[in-house]
């Protein structure tokens, strides 16, 4: 199993840095996981509700069967994220193209974390849908 089929297998996700405006990533990786009946657990701690869902302030408050996140936050918030995930005991995180800092990536993978980072863009992986 690679990297991408294992941060897949994860019975929930929570995007980190969900957005209600449309127009920003944190809101596309959202509706990607929505587009694709995946169970996904928006996080931000200003948002209530993204696309209609119950918005979550942090990832301590997020059911335990969330075991893959994406973060689209700034790099110095991911590396704040990336501690919380650990705490959590996250086993998956994808770092968004521009979210990700070598500090949140050499902590995932000290911590035995599945990280994807660098690389692929989960709308294109995914395949996301404007209108959708």
């Amino acid at each position: 199993m690679n990297n991408i089929e294992q941060f897949f297998s994860s019975p929930a996700f929570a995007v980190v840095g969900a957005s209600s405006n449309r127009k920003k990533y944190g809101n596309k990786v959202l509706r990607t996981y929505l587009q694709h009946a995946k169970k996904v657990y928006p996080v931000n701690p200003n948002e209530k509700i993204v696309e209609g869902v119950s918005c979550y302030p942090d990832l301590q408050s997020l059911p335990d069967s969330v075991k893959s996140i994406s973060i689209i936050t700034p790099p110095a918030v991911t590396e704040k994220i990336v501690q919380q995930a650990i705490a959590k005991k996250i086993e998956n995180i994808w770092m968004q193209p521009g979210a990700e800092s070598k500090a949140a990536i050499q902590a995932c993978e000290q911590h035995g974390i599945n990280v994807i980072a660098q690389g692929p863009c989960i709308l294109v992986e995914l395949g996301f849908e404007e209108n959708g």
